[in-house]
């Protein structure tokens, strides 16, 4: 009876095989060129983004293992397609429900065909339900045209309408670890953080065969859409690193500081650090010289949990903003700081993008928004306009504006003109504002204040560069945070020292408060 093939053990047995053989992926050969490739696999990423159970298994219940190709397209007639090229399930990450979508670029350089994205849409369908994050590890040359070049392809790209539909209600994870072509590539544009891996990954509309039919150039993968220029230039990107296993590491340490949905609190962690530690230094950040920059990293560094992390999300884009997330009191903080190392801080396009995206993303999920003020205001000129400055600048009035979590402001130097608005001035209904005893705010700066202002007593004047330096040095007694708050426009003036216990017990208490915006439908993004 053990012999027959019809019987319970016989068909376990069969079970078995047919597992081991899908778990080969593509094969010897295929699993060596990726790792030639510099590349782990799609099981291998798997087995490290997910925890170990007690038993020492992987906390990652795959689903749809079985999936394979059905397409009757002739040329997709004897091709093997192991899970039909793509992992899928749900386990745990750091003791929290997650689920993953990983492309195995060993079956069909990681093609997504229509047994293929039915799996994916399965795993998005019980992410959205269930209310788990949605990582994807991304190693695909986007759609299988092998069984899209026929009239079936009227029926795909439900993928994109449903990252819409989780936007906001889940954290989503474009993880970028190798090609991310055609249609795949929309997965990172909609994802709340896309981190890729140097050397390896890339994403565009078209891979190079496509750009080279279209326009008859010649590009490589990296030149086309690598992490350098997703990553410092589209803005698409928002860390480069340096490996999978380093992938997955910034991974986890980006899902750490966000909740499972949105009507979750973010994780809490313990903490030795205490509220009320003082930075003893913090007078030495800023330089004598107003027009010299000052260490915002520095600040930043002192004002999170010591023993907590800091993860700085687009460091090489719009550098005139930093968007960080950390931790103080234990509780994830979202930092949107001035970085007057470069451009003086001014804020293009690319900054104010930036920083829209970043405060929509903490807003979404509970994270409350911490400013840190030394913004000398917009960049102002032909070229500007002609680039949209007021259209991204509105994009950050916008998020600002409509952010729901607790909001505190600290205006460390300068906060000039609509610099100061952006950056969450008294009117946009700060939690908290407060300033450094050396704190500027004005509608611009002193030197270009007297130039417009005093232009006439300047010019006739015998001695027109002292004149203009007296009229300066008057006019900053003026623009002092002493004047704001004389006015009830800022809450305080601080010792600079004490900037992490003022904002901490600010958001001790704004937690508390429910805040609602005016109903509508829905607010219009100005895009």
């Amino acid at each position: 009876m053990t012999d027959d093939p019809r019987s319970l053990p016989a068909r376990i047995k069969d079970l078995e095989e047919r597992l081991a053989k899908i778990r080969r992926m593509g094969g010897e050969e295929a699993v060596a060129r990726q790792h030639a490739a510099g590349k782990l696999t799609a099981r291998e990423r798997v087995a490290l983004l997910f925890d170990t159970r007690g038993d020492g298994s992987l906390a990652f219940d795959e689903l749809m293992i079985h999936a394979h190709h059905t397409s009757e397209s002739p040329m997709m007639q004897g091709r093997d397609t192991p899970a039909d090229g793509v992992v899928a399930g749900i386990g745990l990450v750091d003791g929290r429900p997650v689920a993953c979508i990983a492309y195995d670029f060993t079956v069909m350089a990681g093609t997504i065909g229509h047994n293929t994205e039915m799996k994916c849409h399965r795993i998005r369908e019980l992410a959205i339900e269930r209310r788990i994050p949605m990582v994807w590890l991304l190693d695909s040359a986007g759609a299988r045209v092998q069984e899209a070049t026929t009239a079936m392809f009227a029926g795909s790209g439900q993928m994109f309408y449903d990252q819409v539909m989780m936007s906001g209600v889940v954290p989503q994870v474009a993880a970028m670890m190798g090609p991310c072509f055609a249609g795949t590539a929309y997965v990172p544009g909609l994802a709340d953080f896309v981190p890729m891996v140097k050397k390896t990954s890339a994403m565009a509309l078209a891979g190079p065969p496509l750009v080279k039919a279209a326009t008859g150039a010649d590009v490589t993968p990296d030149e086309l859409g690598g992490p350098r220029l997703h990553c410092r230039e589209s803005g698409v990107g928002d860390l480069e690193v340096d490996d999978d296993p380093d992938m997955i590491k910034h991974v986890k340490s980006w899902l750490s500081f966000f909740p499972s949905c949105f009507d979750e609190q973010p994780p809490v962690y313990a903490t030795t650090d205490t509220d009320t530690r003082r930075i003893d230094d913090a007078a030495s950040l800023v330089p004598e010289n107003t027009r010299a920059p000052m260490d915002m990293h520095g600040l930043i560094d002192r004002l999170r949990d010591q023993d907590g992390p800091l993860l700085e999300l687009k460091p090489k884009f719009g550098q005139a903003i930093l968007t960080t997330l950390i931790r103080m009191g234990g509780r994830p903080v979202g930092v949107v700081a001035s970085n007057s190392k470069h451009m003086g801080g001014v804020l293009t396009n690319d900054p104010a993008d930036k920083a829209a995206k970043f405060i929509e993303t903490c807003d979404a999920f509970g994270i409350p928004l911490l400013f840190l003020q030394d913004v000398p205001g917009f960049m102002v000129g032909v070229k500007t306009e002609k680039e949209g400055i007021i259209r991204h600048g509105s994009k950050m009035l916008f998020a600002v504006s409509r952010a729901t979590v607790p909001k505190i402001t600290v205006v460390v130097r300068k906060g000039y003109g609509a610099g100061y608005y952006v950056m969450c001035g008294k009117g946009y209904q700060p939690d908290l504002i407060v300033a450094w005893p050396n704190a500027e705010i004005s509608v611009m700066g002193p030197e270009g204040a007297v130039n417009i202002a005093f232009r006439k007593q300047i010019e006739g004047s015998s001695n027109p560069d002292e004149t203009r330096a007296q009229l300066v040095e008057g006019f900053r007694e003026l623009i002092t945070p002493y004047v704001p708050a004389a006015r009830t426009y800022v809450d305080d003036v601080i010792d600079p020292r004490d900037t992490r216990k003022v904002i901490l017990a600010a958001l001790s208490t704004a937690r508390r408060r429910k805040k609602q915006l005016p109903p509508r439908r829905h607010a219009i993004m100005p895009v």
